[in-house]
């Protein structure tokens, strides 16, 4: 499936990019040689603090196929859920960008493990004069983009995350290698993503949801994926899904019910390319699937 497109990337102004499979194996092969020649190694910890955008899933695969630890940081997270979770986790690497970039300047500090920072630029500012600040830009055109990846054991670690900390001290929870296998039999399956689908997944990345049912599955599969770096709205996101003809869309009750009450009139949309409608994070009420069923003639499948 190498020519087959991975990933469309719609970003916040507008404009887009298509990835495939092909894409996506020299790009990860290139993240992984840059952390290689940034001294780390299996089982270190790496973590992402970015955006929706491509480099986040690139960034994620690259530490996944070199053996180390990825962890994912939601975009909106303030210094002090940053400090809790480098911390604990005692991360070496963080790869964020130039806007992101001041609220882990503030606590570096307080993290004596963090050795260096990778700022993707994507264009925007320059980067500040520091040898331990690594270009994400720079780093990746001198990178190979062949590598061999590093044959871990299904029980060894791959990626963790850290709870939301609403009931106490966030708590890291690390999956393991084998977590690949399950994303893929149950995106497959509850998912039911077939070959010729186009997936749109609405879960950041920096959540569980986004990392099993956003990354690990769909592309485990060899599916079409697509990736919104834009905010929400009904008219934004009915737009995404009329554009790419978006089949099967997995969402979550707090976006349901902000579309229930926008009284959006679907009638100005075409959305008939729609074939399967999945809902996860919280149970869903039952108005939102009836919901569902009168505005798309289909029902939200409640997952966990």
């Amino acid at each position: 499936k190498k020519n087959k497109t991975a990933l469309i990337f719609a970003d916040a102004q507008g404009g887009e990019e298509t990835y495939t499979y092909a894409d996506l194996r020299k790009l990860t092969n290139r993240f992984a040689n840059v952390l290689t020649s940034q001294n780390i190694n299996k089982g270190d910890r790496v973590f992402l603090f970015l955006p929706s955008i491509p480099e986040r899933l690139v960034a994620f695969l690259g530490v996944m196929k070199m053996g180390a630890i990825a962890g994912t940081l939601f975009s909106a997270f303030q210094e002090m859920a940053l400090k809790d979770r480098l911390s604990d986790a005692q991360a070496k690497v963080v790869v964020t960008n130039a806007a992101l970039y001041p609220r882990i300047q503030a606590i570096w500090k307080e993290l004596p493990q963090l050795e260096k920072v990778i700022i993707v630029e994507r264009g925007e500012g320059n980067l500040p004069s520091d040898k331990r600040i690594v270009s994400y830009e720079k780093a990746m055109q001198k990178a190979s983009p062949k590598f061999e990846a590093v044959h871990m054991h299904k029980d060894e670690y791959a990626y963790m995350l850290y709870t939301s900390g609403t009931t106490g001290k966030p708590k890291g929870v690390v999956h393991s290698h084998g977590d690949v296998l399950q994303a893929m039999v149950t995106t497959r399956y509850v998912l039911d993503l077939q070959d010729a689908d186009v997936y749109w997944c609405t879960a950041d990345i920096g959540w569980v949801t986004g990392v099993v049912y956003g990354v690990l599955g769909p592309m485990g599969l060899g599916a079409t994926s697509v990736l919104y770096e834009g905010r929400f709205s009904p008219e934004n996101w009915y737009g995404l899904l009329q554009k790419y003809k978006v089949t099967v869309w997995y969402t979550a009750p707090t976006a349901i019910r902000l579309l229930m009450g926008a009284g959006t009139d679907l009638k100005q949309f075409d959305l008939s390319s729609l074939r399967h409608l999945c809902s996860v994070g919280e149970p869903l009420n039952p108005e939102a699937i009836w919901w569902g069923l009168k505005a798309y003639g289909l029902p939200f499948h409640d997952t966990w």
